[in-house]
């Protein structure tokens, strides 16, 4: 039995629901890391007179407890399973449901079929004070990219500033993540990855998916907290169309065309029909008409994660999910006093929030705000859970043996 934390507090058997299934349609269906949705965007889990969408709520440290379970089962370590753990549980605190918890099936595929793998040591290639390079070994993107973050930390501190360049690793999650934990530190930060395999994203002006989405990520100190800008350099992550694929819904027009360049708002479109002979479809650059800068930003970044890192570009020799990682550090502290910086980004943030407003907007906010909001109320309200990324958490845990009692 696991309890929930919704109000009332309840409990409820795992087991319930596992008879969820896709209404039947005419419509075909796209296949996902192995899952089957219809193309249609009329896909909701059916239910019987007396059952209703149960849309479980937890809190974090229950998210993170099911995820170390899963992993553990699967073959990671239990210092593994928890570092990725904190990430994925992270990422649905803040509201980004599409690098939490429904990666779950993704990593257990990807540990199956030796595409992550765990206890692979992380390595230190180039070593001096203010660069490195790590080789992850295949091992967790996650894994790999805390090594960074603790390597970038300590040598930042000491030489104020240091580049951290990361290969070999899987997919690391949320970048906003580790950024965010280095501004809280006192560092102004720079992090984003590429994808050194096929990518997803067409380049400006193109039909072929030639490009990752390819995201970048900065953070500086701000009071307490931090200003986080954590954004894709395609219009969309992958895996916010797959959870409007797995929600049912449509997608926001210039996000994504299919195979023959014509716009969609169907997720299945992404992701084609190999069995109708139907090609997938490819995610748009940031930008729309202006779509030049997004493309052309994603290409700086695949030289600097791809080709620097040495994790390369347009391979393909390596598993899916693969990342290259490029991270930049600079101690404020070796700047200006810390007093200074935090007077002149109060005066700043006052200045930028002081705009007159357009009809319908109540406040300004600044970069990373909002996350900090939905990070609060899911703190206070819990974590829900869409049916389906629920389901598939219950058949990850029976495929590996795990055990979710007591949680």
């Amino acid at each position: 039995m696991i309890s929930l934390i919704a109000s009332p507090l309840v409990s409820i058997d795992p087991v319930a629901l596992t008879s969820l299934k896709p209404r039947k349609s005419a419509a075909a269906l796209v296949i996902v890391d192995g899952d089957c949705y219809p193309r249609n965007k009329q896909f909701f889990p059916t239910q019987n007179a007396s059952q209703k969408s149960i849309m479980p709520t937890f809190n974090t440290q229950q998210l993170e407890e099911i995820t170390r379970r899963i992993l553990e089962g699967a073959g990671a370590s239990a210092e593994e399973a928890q570092t990725v753990a904190v990430e994925l549980a992270g990422a649905n605190l803040v509201g980004h449901d599409s690098h939490g918890i429904m990666r779950l099936k993704q990593y257990v595929d990807y540990i199956e079929q030796k595409h992550i793998r765990p206890g692979a040591p992380v390595k230190l290639d180039v070593d001096t004070p203010t660069l490195a390079v790590l080789d992850g070994g295949g091992n967790f993107g996650q894994v790999v990219a805390t090594k960074a973050l603790q390597i970038a930390t300590t040598r930042a501190r000491e030489a104020g500033s240091c580049t951290v360049l990361c290969r070999e690793c899987n997919h690391i999650g949320r970048l906003g993540s580790y950024t965010y934990q280095a501004a809280l530190q006192g560092f102004f930060t720079v992090m984003a990855v590429n994808a050194p395999g096929p990518g997803g994203v067409v380049p400006w002006g193109g039909l072929d998916r030639k490009l990752g989405t390819n995201p970048i990520s900065m953070a500086a100190p701000w009071n307490d907290e931090a200003i986080v800008l954590d954004m894709t350099t395609s219009a969309t992550a992958e895996g916010k169309v797959r959870v409007a694929l797995q929600k049912g819904e449509s997608i926001p027009d210039g996000w994504v065309i299919d195979n023959a360049g014509n716009p969609t708002n169907n997720p299945a479109d992404l992701y084609g029909d190999p069995d109708k002979g139907i090609a997938p479809g490819a995610i748009l650059p940031l930008g729309g008409p202006l779509g030049f800068k997004g493309y052309g930003m994603s290409v700086m970044l695949d030289i600097v994660c791809g080709i620097l890192s040495g994790a390369g570009i347009a391979r393909t020799d390596v598993p899916p999910g693969t990342n290259g990682v490029w991270m930049y550090l600079i101690d404020v502290e070796k700047l200006m006093s810390a007093d200074q910086y935090a007077t002149v980004m109060g005066q700043y943030v006052d200045y930028i929030k002081s705009s007159r407003k357009i009809p319908g907007v109540d406040e300004i906010l600044m970069p990373g705000e909002i996350e900090l909001r939905r990070q609060a109320e899911r703190r206070r309200d819990g974590i829900t859970i869409p049916d389906m990324t629920w389901k598939q958490t219950l058949d990850q845990a029976t495929r590996v043996g795990a055990t979710l009692d007591g949680i």
